[in-house]
């Protein structure tokens, strides 16, 4: 009689998980710049940075896109300097704390409200500081979203009727990932070659190696659509045309609207929501109806389960916590700079930014995944398509 023993897993192995769906990453991600949106306060802006980047560590996959978040990071510093240089030559001075005097250019009439030098005001700093910080928070947040969702199964979750606005949007979301990887690949070939990474020399000599590739990938990518039968259509009436797309212009028109309207402080919240809802139903609508144009299938489709449902959730109350900071406090979300008071803690808002923490603990981590100081994997994942094999 023999026995066959069974081969158990190593020990210390990471255990494959599985692929969040990637809507409720952009969903979380867009509660977090809603969030940011609406105010101004220091304190809340790097608290919503901090709370991306803690999720982005826990969750980002082994993928080329999902190193896009420092690039994006980087990109909110130097936006934060620019609005600070263009206050401080063109901007209007605010308050009567005078740090400095520059010299002053004349400007014709029709340039009235437009200055070249002047006094700059300790104010006008603050105030640029704030703004360009909410600006480059909002940035952080996409960011996050393009490193934690898959831009190609992001195209497979797009409704049938939005499958050519899905492939554009896309295309441009993986535009950034796509050039840091290459500008990385250049960076590498040159450093190996001894030829300069950095300043001027580096720069001009790896934009014309990226902008070679980009090009490239441009070409090859239309090869592909246009092999796979893109832009295939089934037949409908011209009724059913206007009648879709009217649902969905009209849909989409009062869902902004409505949307604008409960996000804005000066206006009455309740005056929107009836409009959202109507615009939302009737949005809804017009995709169910523009889908029966489309013939194309999914193969395998993403499921959307509880950790889904949190991941949203969480964003949601995020953007949600704002607002009602907004309705009970105002003053906290937006400090004041004239006189310049130091800026308050907004309990609701922090709050619901710690909520949006979740999904680095309540949710599975991505295939391919290894803890530090366990065994290797025997899985590897794909880098383009994001399927572990």
């Amino acid at each position: 009689m023999t026995t066959t023993a069974v081969r158990k897993p190593p020990t210390g192995v990471g255990v494959r998980g599985r692929w969040l769906h990637p809507v409720a990453w952009w969903l979380w991600a867009l509660g977090l710049a809603t969030a940011a949106s609406r105010t101004t306060n220091p304190a809340l802006l790097i608290l919503i940075v901090v709370v991306a980047g803690t999720v982005v560590a826990a969750r980002r996959p082994q993928a080329p896109w999902s190193r896009s978040f420092g690039v994006f990071l980087r990109l909110g510093l130097i936006i934060v300097a620019i609005r600070v240089v263009f206050q401080v030559v063109f901007g209007l001075p605010q308050g009567t704390t005078v740090l400095v005097t520059l010299p002053t250019v004349d400007l014709p009439d029709w340039l009235a409200g437009v200055r070249l030098g002047g006094s700059i005001t300790a104010e006008s700093l603050v105030f640029a500081l704030y703004d360009g910080l909410r600006l480059a928070t909002v940035l952080a947040c996409l960011g996050a979203a393009s490193s934690l969702a898959s831009p190609y199964r992001l195209l497979k979750a797009m409704p049938a009727a939005l499958y050519e606005v899905g492939v554009s949007v896309v295309v441009a979301l993986s535009f950034a990932p796509a050039l840091v990887t290459d500008l990385q690949r250049v960076r590498t070939a040159r450093r190996l070659r001894g030829r300069p990474t950095s300043g001027i020399r580096g720069l001009t000599g790896s934009a014309m190696p990226v902008f070679s590739g980009a090009l490239d990938r441009s070409i090859a990518l239309a090869a592909a659509m246009d092999s796979r039968g893109y832009g295939r259509m089934a037949d409908l009436s011209p009724r059913d045309r206007r009648i879709t797309a009217a649902l969905v212009l009209g849909g989409l028109l009062g869902t902004c609207l409505g949307l604008y309207v409960l996000l804005d402080g000066s206006i009455a919240a309740p005056a929107g929501l009836p409009v959202f809802l109507l615009g939302l139903a009737a949005a809804l609508l017009g995709l169910l109806r523009g889908g029966r144009r489309n013939t194309r299938t999914r193969y395998r489709p993403d499921p959307w389960r509880t950790p889904e449902w949190i991941t949203a959730a969480s964003g949601c109350a995020a953007a949600a916590a704002a607002v009602v900071q907004g309705i009970v406090d105002p003053s906290a979300l937006n400090p004041a700079v004239t006189p310049m008071t130091w800026p308050q803690v907004p309990i609701i808002a922090v709050v619901g930014t710690l909520i949006a923490l979740l999904p680095a603990w309540l949710t599975p981590e991505p295939p391919g995944i290894v803890r530090s100081g366990s065994a290797s994997d025997t899985s590897t994942t794909s880098p383009e398509t994001g399927v572990a094999v």
